[in-house]
């Protein structure tokens, strides 16, 4: 597995856009923890697997426009499309905070605001 936190980044949201979460997961550390700043905080696999399965019923759309990185971390920024299990839509411009640790993406800080 590698660990450029660029590449760990884009392997792991292949697999989320193929709605393949437990490969997701498998890009995560054990005690992965996800800040969803002004939401909630998720903590541990279990939990976020828990999450992904319901917020994540489809597969999410992105659009990444930028990407940086250091040893340790990566920043995304874009454009998300969710959509949920009534087939409502909703798009969010996003900023992704993430820390890896290990080769593992041990944690993230999510800002978002939706926008359609």
């Amino acid at each position: 597995m590698s660990t450029d936190p660029r590449q760990v980044l884009t392997t792991a949201n292949d697999a989320i856009s193929r709605a393949d979460h437990e490969g997701f997961l498998a890009h995560c550390t054990d005690d992965v923890v996800w800040y969803l700043v002004g939401d909630r905080t998720i903590r541990g696999k279990a939990e976020l697997k828990a999450y992904l399965d319901t917020t994540y019923v489809r597969p999410p759309e992105f659009d990444i426009q930028l990407l940086v990185s250091d040893a340790d971390h990566v920043v995304a920024t874009g454009r998300i499309t969710i959509t949920g299990g009534d087939g409502g839509r909703t798009t969010s411009e996003y900023c992704d905070v993430w820390t890896l640790r290990d080769g593992g993406l041990a944690e993230l800080r999510v800002y978002a605001i939706e926008v359609g």
